[in-house]
């Protein structure tokens, strides 16, 4: 017996949300080969663009920091591993997943524990209207911008501009925001590992500074960790504000229609979506965020559904850049020019 996506010409079977967790199951196990393979393929190349910027400080400060630039995709693509092992689908042992991840924020500047318990936040709350804050793009209603003062408006202006958005954000987030665990100051536990990360930081910025001097933190940190930070804030961004994203409040908010609808599907040439580790299928994703990074592609190809759901392109993401306020009743994203008609 077969099923309808299989039918010849058969129109395809639009699942609820709720179905896809028993189906989307069948994808969470890790393979300790493939993690390991592609963990050490990352951090190979990584070190290896590192060595050789190094060596090319002696030839040219632009060959260097040319070389520090295309490293920063291997530094988003450690953050995304990162990612993954802070979900447990990385690994299937949990302790070698959480040293790893901690091992990892040091070179992405993220205190691991804190990152860990601020992101499992965001996938618990995503699209919900009452409990934003947490691990997302701060976005307001109409209404609530409507009912803002003018210096108060300014400011939310400001903030979703692209220059503090994808500018100064990244800088804030990964160098100094990160630097506390910002929303669990009270919890010993956090302040020890953002401690030990800041220290381990801070220790290997000083061997650099020994062994090399100010050049390579100046043309070889600075500029892989500062693009890498930038590209990985657009990422984070374009995977939740888009048009027809997906919010409710409390009372009518569901999770799995918030994954499904309220993450986005970013279609990305093969060189980049290798380098940001699948993580453009994000919808999925949200559905289940056990399934490794390197198995998404295999669920779009198995669920013609989940392949043509929230489609976004690179040219349609920049369009997202000018959407900052949620309309409540026509439950899309509008740009301020948009929504001057219901704000008089």
């Amino acid at each position: 017996m077969c099923e309808l996506d299989d039918v010849p010409g058969a129109k395809p079977e639009i699942r609820a949300p709720r179905d896809w967790v028993a189906i989307l199951a069948q994808y969470r196990e890790p393979s300790t080969w493939r993690s390991s393979f592609e963990l050490g393929v990352t951090t190979g190349l990584f070190l290896l663009l590192w060595i050789l910027a190094w060596v090319a400080l002696d030839i040219s400060y632009w060959l260097t920091a040319a070389i520090s630039l295309v490293n920063a995709a291997f530094l988003v693509r450690l953050f995304a591993i990162q990612h993954d092992c802070g979900h447990g689908s990385f690994f299937k042992n949990r302790t070698v997943s959480d040293w790893l991840g901690r091992a990892i924020g040091v070179l992405t500047l993220t205190p691991y524990d804190v990152w860990r318990r601020t992101h499992a936040t965001h996938h618990s709350t995503s699209g919900n209207l009452e409990k934003r804050g947490f691990g997302d793009i701060h976005t307001l209603t109409v209404a609530e911008y409507k009912a803002m003062t003018p210096r108060s408006r300014l400011w939310y202006r400001f903030y979703r501009s692209p220059l503090v958005l994808f500018g100064l954000g990244p800088f804030y987030t990964f160098f100094l925001e990160n630097r506390l665990p910002i929303g669990y100051m009270a919890h010993a536990r956090y302040w020890v590992y953002a401690m030990a990360t800041n220290l381990a930081i801070f220790g290997a910025l000083a061997l650099i500074l020994v062994f090399g001097g100010w050049m390579p933190i100046l043309l070889i940190f600075l500029p892989t960790t500062l693009l890498a930070a930038t590209l990985g804030v657009w990422l984070f961004y374009v995977q939740h504000q888009f048009e027809w994203t997906h919010w409710d409040a409390e009372e009518d908010w569901q999770l799995h229609d918030a994954a499904l609808h309220g993450s986005s599907h970013y279609v990305l040439p093969p060189v980049l979506q290798w380098s940001s580790a699948n993580i453009g299928i994000h919808h999925v994703h949200h559905l289940n965020s056990r399934i490794p990074f390197y198995r998404l592609p295999e669920v779009l190809r198995d669920h013609k559904e989940l392949a043509d759901s929230n489609r976004m392109t690179i040219r349609q993401s920049f369009a997202s850049i000018r959407l900052h306020l949620w309309d409540e009743k026509s439950r899309r994203l509008l740009s301020f020019s948009e929504a001057r008609p219901l704000l008089a």
